[in-house]
């Protein structure tokens, strides 16, 4: 059975609770006071943890996407200025340290590049994500793996070749998988669900769902097919400004989704076949003979 003991005193993997993350992103918009409304409503819901981003634009964003223009809430502005725009930098991420401690729910980013991960490292996070987009940077991946705390690695957008050679680089002695489609919003038809049990077939480490979907029903059948733990964006309206906003669940889908996912590991039972209480008033009214093993 593979579990990890060590993130915010909470064991994830198979026969443990299902670790709900609340993914806020970049869904702040740059505003530290949405960021906190959202925390604050993780909480409240019943999630177990938040996530962010965060980037060094300038390693992050490609060349030939830096001068393009874009319409976004500080105006028409370039693609580099509005990814500087949207980043917290360390007074936002003290307030957000401050916050979720008040409010005493776990927080973490996914780290996109190295400089990410340096940055982050005072902050004392109880895990680091790596992105799919960056399952292929071996820099990152090995900055990671120095960073000495349990790793999620997203796989959207990966064969299984490559996901082989970044679980090599990071070992699995940290690790956490997530099986994921990287699109915004994924088709069901996309999903692969099935790749959850196969990841945990794979590799020795708990496996659980990123998803990027409308509507919360298959992030339940994830639950059901085994994953530990759930990601999913939260948005306060689906209709805000934002590339992630329309892929997001807001407050009451993400109520429900952790009303039924709760409902689901109940029902999953331990697979040992036993006859409950509530079963012999029924088996004394309606099985006429039991004759089966009784000797002839």
């Amino acid at each position: 059975m593979a579990v990890l003991q060590d993130i915010e005193g909470r064991t994830i993997g198979d026969g443990f609770p299902t670790y709900v993350i609340a993914e806020i992103g970049i869904n702040h918009n740059g505003n530290i006071d949405i960021a906190k409304r959202l925390i604050a409503v993780a909480k409240a819901i019943g999630c177990d943890a938040v996530k962010f981003q965060k980037r060094n634009p300038e390693k992050c964003v490609p060349a030939d996407q830096r001068d393009r223009m874009r319409e976004t809430p500080w105006g028409y502005i370039n693609y580099m200025d509005y990814r500087n725009r949207i980043e917290f930098g360390e007074a936002e991420f003290q307030q957000i340290d401050q916050y979720c401690k008040e409010h005493e729910i776990a927080w973490f980013v996914s780290c996109w590049d190295a400089d990410s991960v340096d940055f982050i490292k005072p902050f004392n996070v109880p895990c680091i994500k790596i992105p799919s987009a960056c399952l292929t940077d071996r820099e990152l991946l090995e900055s990671c793996r120095r960073a000495g705390v349990p790793l999620i690695l997203s796989t959207g957008m990966s064969t299984l070749d490559q996901i082989d050679a970044a679980v090599s680089i990071l070992g699995t002695e940290r690790l956490l998988l997530a099986h994921c489609t990287s699109a915004y919003p994924c088709a069901d038809k996309e999903l692969n669900l099935r790749m959850i049990p196969k990841l945990r077939d794979l590799y020795a480490c708990p496996v659980g769902y990123s998803g990027h979907e409308v509507g919360v029903a298959t992030s339940v059948a994830a639950v059901a097919l085994g994953a530990s733990f759930i990601e999913r964006h939260i948005t306060l309206d689906r209709a805000m400004w934002g590339s992630d906003q329309a892929a997001s669940v807001e407050p009451v889908g993400m109520s429900r989704l952790i009303k039924d996912l709760r409902a689901i590991e109940l029902a999953l039972g331990d697979g040992i076949k036993r006859v409950y209480e509530s079963e012999r008033s029924a088996a004394a009214r309606l099985r006429v003979k039991d004759t089966l093993l009784s000797p002839n």
